[in-house]
């Protein structure tokens, strides 16, 4: 089990590789080694659409007879069906890789045990469960999405120091600057890990935010705005991006699943305290990132910071403020989704 450990190991290394580029996918990785321990080929799933992490590790091997005698170390059940690509599960069987390792089973209803069986039933040894709790944390979207049918949702905000979330100001005044250089791009970064990001009309009438990751490169998350009272109108620079517009809902959870049939498996929430707030209340949230600022608005604030009650916390300073992770699903560490 410790020589199983290790490559696997390795693998859960490999798949992160791919964070922010194979959503709705999850994060895989694959090590091939042959029976004296030598690993003679490696990949990861890249971006979504194109070739799995098995398929890259096939492909590495200078020499595919070396297969017959080798195992593969998968991070994630290998795929049964016929997706943008062939299944995986069939090109281990037809590459005549007589063991295969498993992390973690891919709750996904159209995989879940069946790309195992596909393997048992050819008559490759699967060993299944190595670094099982790593596997399913490093896809801790994934698997909240497959598991509870809605999106990974996660909440952020910026707040000064005395809990405001901004300050009051006057026709065009500009937010107040909560977030450093060095946090802003932060901010970015974790957009681009995000299928959505949701505000509501409020944010978007007062701000007129992008919501984009133009400081850091990454693809951007759909925007999706909560515009009950249908306010959003004109040329509110959001509404270049093709944003979802939900206008009438019935609730927090009613709205996760219209983004989830929508294939929005993720979701950033960057609402404004009321927004947040009916996040936090309907307790359909699985982690936070606070950040903190040393400024004090004191009479000049408004907005208070929505109260997240009792959760356990995880955090680390950035620059001048304090970036802290709260995590309110069993899948999440600060690790696992900011790493």
């Amino acid at each position: 089990m410790f020589v199983d450990e290790r490559y696997m190991r390795r693998a859960l290394q490999l798949a992160r590789n791919g964070l922010g580029d194979v959503s709705p996918n999850p994060m895989v990785g694959a090590v091939i080694v042959a029976p004296d321990g030598t690993v003679i080929g490696e990949g990861w799933h890249r971006r979504y659409g194109e070739a799995h992490a098995e398929v890259n590790a096939v492909r590495s091997v200078s020499d595919p007879a070396l297969l017959a005698d080798s195992t593969i170390y998968v991070t994630l059940e290998p795929c049964s069906h016929y997706g943008k690509t062939p299944p995986c599960a069939k090109l281990i069987i037809d590459s005549c890789i007589p063991r295969v390792v498993v992390g973690a089973g891919d709750p996904n209803d159209k995989v879940s045990g069946r790309g195992i069986a596909m393997l048992r039933e050819a008559g490759v040894e699967v060993v299944t469960g190595v670094l099982a709790e790593e596997s399913r944390r490093l896809n801790a979207a994934f698997m909240t999405a497959h598991s509870q049918h809605r999106p990974f949702v996660e909440l952020k905000w910026a707040q000064s120091a005395d809990g405001w979330l901004d300050v009051v100001r006057g026709p065009s005044v500009p937010s107040a600057a909560i977030s450093s250089p060095l946090g802003r791009q932060l901010v970015h970064r974790l957009r681009s890990m995000f299928d959505g990001i949701l505000v509501g009309s409020g944010t978007v009438i007062a701000d007129d935010p992008l919501l984009d990751t133009r400081l850091w490169g990454g693809r951007a998350p759909r925007p999706v705005i909560l515009d009950r009272r249908r306010r959003v109108t004109g040329d509110y620079r959001i509404l270049g991006r093709d944003p979802v517009i939900i206008d009438r809902h019935d609730g927090i959870a009613d709205i996760l699943v219209r983004l989830y049939s929508l294939g929005i498996t993720s979701l950033l929430v960057e609402g404004g305290p009321t927004v947040l707030q009916s996040f936090i209340d309907s307790g359909l949230w699985d982690a936070a990132r606070v950040e903190t600022s040393p400024v004090v608005f004191g009479s000049h604030g408004t907005a208070r910071a929505p109260h997240l009650g009792a959760v356990p916390c995880l955090s680390y300073p950035i620059s001048a403020n304090t970036v802290s992770f709260y995590s309110n699903s069993p899948l999440v560490t600060a690790a696992s989704i900011y790493s």
